[in-house]
């Protein structure tokens, strides 16, 4: 079961990220997803005990979590291109490392965020080391964006009815 639902996830991701819906389009991204899921199945859906309404709950959390990155990424390059063009924009540039510590249970989670963090412009998670995460930040703005606000939103996705 688990193995259909991947085939269909990343058929539909195939489906959005390349806008065909030509006959060759559509055969290339079934193949694609259905060889995918044949070397990695396995890998996708690690704890197989949640239930499929649990999972499809799990999806549509992410998806309003894509739109929320999506937009903050909009914030944040538009800050750079500030810091960037702005006559005193480099008086903002304030290069720094900051050491975040996260609650985040899985891997998964774990590398969600930090590539939730790299995909921000100004900020690029550069050492996941147990529960901490070391990202440099160009400036004190881009710094305070690591609010934890990042790390709620993921841990949302990833809560169980039950432990709710």
């Amino acid at each position: 079961m688990y193995q259909v639902l991947s085939f269909i996830l990343l058929f539909l991701l195939w489906v959005v990220f390349s806008g065909q819906l030509d006959a060759f389009h559509l055969t290339m991204g079934a193949i694609s997803a259905a060889f995918v899921v044949a070397i990695s199945g396995n890998h996708f859906f690690e704890n197989r005990a949640t239930g499929l309404g649990s999972r499809i709950g799990e999806c549509f959390r992410f998806a309003s979590y894509g739109i929320w990155l999506l937009y903050q990424m909009l914030i944040a390059n538009l800050h750079v291109l500030t810091l960037a063009l702005h006559p005193k924009g480099r008086d903002d540039v304030d290069p720094k490392i900051v050491r975040l510590r996260t609650n985040l249970q899985s891997d998964f989670e774990i590398f969600l965020l930090a590539n939730s963090i790299t995909l921000n412009p100004g900020t690029v998670t550069l050492k996941v080391e147990g529960d901490s995460l070391w990202v440099h930040a160009i400036s004190r703005k881009s710094a305070e964006t690591l609010d934890g606000s990042m790390e709620a939103r993921i841990a949302r996705i990833f809560t169980r009815e039950e432990n709710a």
